[in-house]
């Protein structure tokens, strides 16, 4: 697949960029990416201006952010994290596809149409035009989505390539990435791992801000759970730091329900319960509260997870399955007072169907195993995973 035009660079900040209003004189930007070892930004020109007094500020006029999904990815870098093959690549095309024909994003949102690039930078032609059949069921492919399978890394003219496309689409609604690893770069030596991060975002970020799009960066988690989500992105604080929104997606093996979680600079903090149909590739926006969907699920992955490894307390459970601990502890206690588990003295519990007591037991006595991670739910049984009630 060709690489997407590569038309002449441009000389002047469009009308709809962060820098189209009147700005009073300041010194240059100072960043990561400026000091020693790290080469030039050469994607788009510095601001002219960075500083202002507060009655120059004060008095100055800004156009409203744009939002590529109203109220979840506004202008900006926002980087999507989550495990692998949790779906973060079905939601990303889903997107691209829903903002390039101007369709409602997760099936209820709002969106205007806008031409879009998608780097779909770990897929082969077929494996992108297969998972497009799937998602695109009986419609059209929309005109104003480009795709492409290659970019160089950021440090190496990436930024630039990218810069090229949306000089040429002023009207581009947003960019995907996937994944942001292909297009992040080597760090120069001696420059710390934070400060690497930092400069990476940078680069893409100038470009999002000039240009006054939505670049979305498909990223991973890390292994380690944590009870703060931002905790989980992989890499240092400069990745999240860096970014304008942070969204990450959880959802556990075999089920269809998933969190988004959403906080960042333009967006409220917000935690979006969804839905995937594996047979059409899409996510879609699911109605109440995002606590309610992961407390059913939560359910049914302690009760599954007791059968095999009982006499366990709830940060035991919370770490193997990766869940949030203050979750884990509140569902235990629920799914006692229903009657689903048993629980000793220690805190320990066990599945309130599985032999023994766990009244009486001696969780110190229970042999020590090697706890259970989510990756060994993928092969369990759909009619399994409903709330036991």
């Amino acid at each position: 697949m060709n690489s997407p035009p590569s038309p002449a660079p441009h000389t002047s900040s469009p009308a709809n960029g962060p820098q189209a209003a009147t700005q009073g004189p300041l010194s240059a930007p100072h960043s990561p990416a400026d000091r020693p070892g790290f080469p030039p930004l050469g994607a788009v020109s510095a601001p002219p201006h960075t500083a202002w007094t507060a009655q120059e500020l004060m008095g100055m006029e800004f156009p409203t952010p744009r939002w590529a999904v109203p109220g979840v990815i506004c202008e900006g870098v926002t980087l999507l994290a989550g495990p692998p093959k949790v779906g973060k690549s079905w939601m990303s095309l889903g997107l691209a596809l829903d903002i390039a024909a101007g369709r409602p994003a997760f099936g209820r949102i709002t969106t205007e149409p806008g031409s879009v690039l998608y780097l779909a930078l770990e897929d082969t032609p077929r494996r992108l035009k297969s998972r497009m059949e799937i998602a695109l069921g009986d419609r059209p492919a929309p005109a104003g989505l480009t795709l492409s399978i290659a970019c160089p890394p950021m440090p190496s003219g990436g930024d630039v390539q990218v810069a090229e496309w949306l000089e040429s689409h002023p009207d581009a609604r947003l960019v995907v990435i996937d994944v942001f690893a292909k297009v992040r770069g080597t760090p120069a030596p001696g420059v710390s791992a934070y400060d690497a991060d930092y400069a990476a975002m940078a680069r893409i970020k100038r470009v999002a801000d000039h240009y006054g799009v939505a670049v979305v960066l498909v990223h991973h988690v890390r292994k380690a759970a944590a009870e703060d989500f931002l905790a989980t992105v992989s890499g240092t604080n400069g990745l999240a730091g860096a970014a304008d929104a942070v969204l990450v997606l959880e959802r556990a093996r075999a089920q269809a329900d998933g969190v988004l979680h959403v906080t960042g600079r333009d967006v409220d903090e917000t935690d979006y319960p969804l839905a995937f149909d594996p047979g059409a590739g899409a996510w879609s926006l699911l109605d109440g509260n995002a606590a309610d969907y992961q407390m059913r699920d939560t359910r049914s992955l302690v009760i599954r997870y007791l059968r095999d490894y009982p006499g366990r307390r709830p940060k035991e459970i919370a770490e193997a399955l990766r869940l949030d601990a203050g979750t884990v502890r509140q569902t235990c206690r629920r799914m006692q007072n229903d009657g689903q588990l048993r629980a000793n003295a220690g805190g320990a519990y066990w599945a309130a169907d599985s032999p023994g007591s766990g009244d009486t037991s001696d969780s110190s006595d229970i042999h020590a195993t090697e706890p259970v991670s989510l990756l060994s739910l993928r092969h369990s049984d759909p009619a399994d995973l409903g709330e036991h009630q």
